[in-house]
């Protein structure tokens, strides 16, 4: 049947801020956040050794220089290694302080044939999972050589980001630069602007010489502001150590409003259920009902991801009901 329906699908700005949307906490603070991102370098340019660094620091918790991380489980699909190969990495760089939560594989199918699959198969098996990593773009492709289009690029990359965005977790595709230099450093990335316009970020690591034990990682996303770290490689471990960032790890500002519910909400007194009114009241702070309601729509997640506090809106015969509840933590 052919839709003729010539209508758009439209909400205001008033129905927008009446629903409220649920995201996941970043995987880590400032860097790195649920959904799809590139990771580019040029060949042997240390890409590997910083996704095994990223991948050990998310699956044990511990923090990235001076990143905070949220444990979880990691999917590392290695598929330019053998398994020998990773196991001298990973014990040159961690030694035997290994982890059950991050798993390899240097074996997977393509993208049009059974990689969603396998990956949908492996999250039903691991519900904790946080990110998971394809090393490299150009394994899980079709076959049909190096030239593709835009719109073959986009493609490939949303459907990545469709998966990711599905499931709520962090992807990192590892890519390759192109020689040829460019005004913007990401239009270094191999292949058409379709694979970062369709991608939520990219990282882009670069060394000035291939002999060089320092390297600059540009950084930039929707979520987060572009930055430029500039890292020095351990001679001991091969792992990327902090040197200095050319912009401080940005902050948001406290917001009053989540502060002052987070001091009416607390072990002693883990549930409030009430009107925005008497919200108000219990908080003592001037604003009005309505507005109050499309804050705390719109601050939902982060009331539940910084301070553990569920906010639930309903309506009834009486009118809307606002609930708030302290999160159990394990």
């Amino acid at each position: 049947m052919v839709n003729n329906n010539t209508n758009l699908t439209t909400i205001t700005m008033q129905e927008l801020y009446e629903q409220i949307y649920r995201s996941r906490p970043p995987v880590i603070d400032g860097l790195l956040y649920p959904g799809t991102y590139i990771f580019a370098g040029a060949p042997k340019v240390g890409k590997s050794f910083f996704m095994a660094q990223l991948a050990y620091h998310i699956s044990t918790g511990q923090k990235l220089w001076e990143y905070e991380v949220q444990q979880g489980t990691v999917l590392y699909l290695a598929l330019e290694d053998n398994y020998q190969r990773l196991q001298e990495r990973m014990f040159r760089m961690f030694g035997v302080d290994s982890t059950e939560n991050l798993h390899f594989a240097i074996c997977a199918s393509q993208l049009n044939n059974g990689l969603a699959e396998q990956l949908e198969q492996f999250i039903k098996t691991h519900n904790h999972t946080k990110l998971i990593i394809i090393d490299t773009l150009q394994k899980i492709r079709e076959l049909g050589g190096e030239a593709y289009n835009y719109a073959e690029d986009y493609q490939i990359i949303g459907r990545l980001k469709q998966f990711a965005d599905d499931n709520k977790l962090c992807l990192i595709i590892v890519h390759h630069t192109r020689k040829s230099p460019a005004g913007d450093k990401f239009e270094m990335i191999s292949g058409t602007t379709g694979l970062l316009g369709c991608a939520d970020g990219a990282f882009i690591l670069q060394k000035e010489k291939r002999t060089d034990n320092t390297a600059i990682l540009n950084i930039v996303g929707r979520d987060q502001p572009d930055q430029k770290i500039h890292l020095v490689r351990n001679e001991e471990t091969l792992a990327w150590d902090f040197s200095s960032a050319e912009k401080e790890l940005w902050q948001e500002p406290p917001d009053k409003l989540l502060e002052s519910i987070a001091k009416l909400i607390t072990p002693d007194k883990p549930k409030w259920s009430g009107t925005a009114t008497e919200l108000i009241a219990a908080l003592g702070l001037d604003i009005k009902p309505n507005a109050l309601a499309m804050r705390l729509n719109v601050r939902a997640s982060k009331l539940a991801n910084d301070y553990n506090i569920s906010y639930v809106s309903s309506r009834s015969h009486a009118g809307r009901a606002i609930t708030l509840t302290l999160i159990e933590t394990a």
